[in-house]
């Protein structure tokens, strides 16, 4: 009796753990088993971290899971060419489904790739595990890659990962760097340091400095025969006595009467128009009395000049005739008397 209780309590605890074991494969599984619309992508970089039923998100939103994961040579390169197979070999394809439900009304495929939909792997922190992450990013930037197959379910590009394209940087930099002559330029830099110095013992830097250290000494001399004591003492007094004049009653004086002759310099200006406007008159009134008098001693300068023209004949027949001028002329001679 007692061994079939115990028998009875293993079993119930058997049963117990497989439906514990078999719900916690549906938690993890999540919308795994549920109803999507398949989408895949091809990827040239590694996929490291990233396994099925990984979730695919939509800036930081679960849309999805992933279903499947592979080769594309594996998956389109079977019975394809040799060329198609060459040039698929290298890719991995992924592939997940999304719930439409948590999507609501969205263009079709075509038309989001075309506006910039990509998928790439992104990493979830430190935990090492990637998932699918959808985003929209500039097309031109990223543009979509034709493949040579029918995809077998909804098309979206790929877009390398923010991992990748650090590594690619990297390498980038790296490649340059391996590039670079160190030792050219080593030698280039020993050469450099060998010419420096030895334009610092004989060449003209040298001269320079030599130079330049004499005329350094000259200016402390100069500087320690000027007794900058005395000068300071000396600067120190004359501001103090320009301070003083500044300050003292001559100069408070000669300002009082330098504002004093100001206002009435303003008085007299204010003055100066109506001075102006009465000369101004004046000289109009002395201008019309110039021309009244030019009209009356017009007649009678030529009178005048008239009287001296007469005088100066007379004088003329006086200087050669005085006495036919005095006398008059002689009377006429009978012609019957001898």
């Amino acid at each position: 009796m007692y061994g079939r209780g115990l028998s009875l309590r293993v079993g119930l605890l058997i049963v117990g753990g497989i439906a514990l074991l078999i719900g916690l494969v549906v938690f993890l599984s999540g919308n795994r088993f549920s109803e999507g619309v398949p989408f895949e992508s091809y990827f040239k970089e590694s996929v490291q971290g990233l396994e099925v039923g990984a979730p695919v998100k939509f800036r930081g939103v679960t849309l999805g899971r992933v279903t499947k994961i592979g080769l594309v040579s594996a998956e389109y390169g079977r019975n394809e060419p040799p060329d198609i197979r060459s040039a698929t070999y290298r890719l991995v394809f992924v592939r997940f489904v999304i719930d439409p439900s948590r999507v609501g009304k969205l263009p079709d495929t075509e038309t989001a790739v075309r506006t910039g939909l990509r998928a790439r792997v992104a990493s979830q922190g430190i935990t090492g595990l990637s998932y699918i992450e959808l985003d929209f990013v500039p097309p031109d930037q990223y543009p979509p890659l034709k493949v040579p197959w029918t995809p077998r379910a909804e098309y979206i590009p790929s877009m390398p990962s923010t991992l990748s394209q650090v590594q690619d940087a990297a390498q980038q930099f790296l490649a340059k760097l391996n590039s670079v002559d160190f030792a050219a330029l080593a030698d280039g830099l020993t050469g450099l340091l060998g010419d420096v110095r030895g334009e610092l013992k004989t060449g003209d830097l040298h001269d320079t400095l030599t130079e330049a250290t004499t005329l350094l000494k000259s200016v402390r001399e100069q500087v320690n025969a000027a007794d900058l004591p005395a000068l300071t003492a000396d600067l120190r007094k004359t501001s103090g006595s320009v301070r003083d004049t500044i300050q003292g009653k001559e100069l408070r004086t000669l300002l009082t009467n330098a504002a004093t002759a100001a206002d009435r310099l303003s008085v007299a200006a204010a003055k100066l128009p109506a001075l102006i406007a009465a000369l101004d008159a004046t000289a109009r009134r002395a201008n019309n009395g110039t021309a009244d008098l030019q009209q009356s001693l017009a007649p009678l300068l030529r009178d005048l000049q008239a009287t001296v023209s007469n005088l100066r004949e007379t004088s003329e027949a006086l200087r050669q005739y005085p006495a036919g001028v005095l006398f008059g002329a002689p009377p006429p001679r009978n012609p019957g008397r001898r």
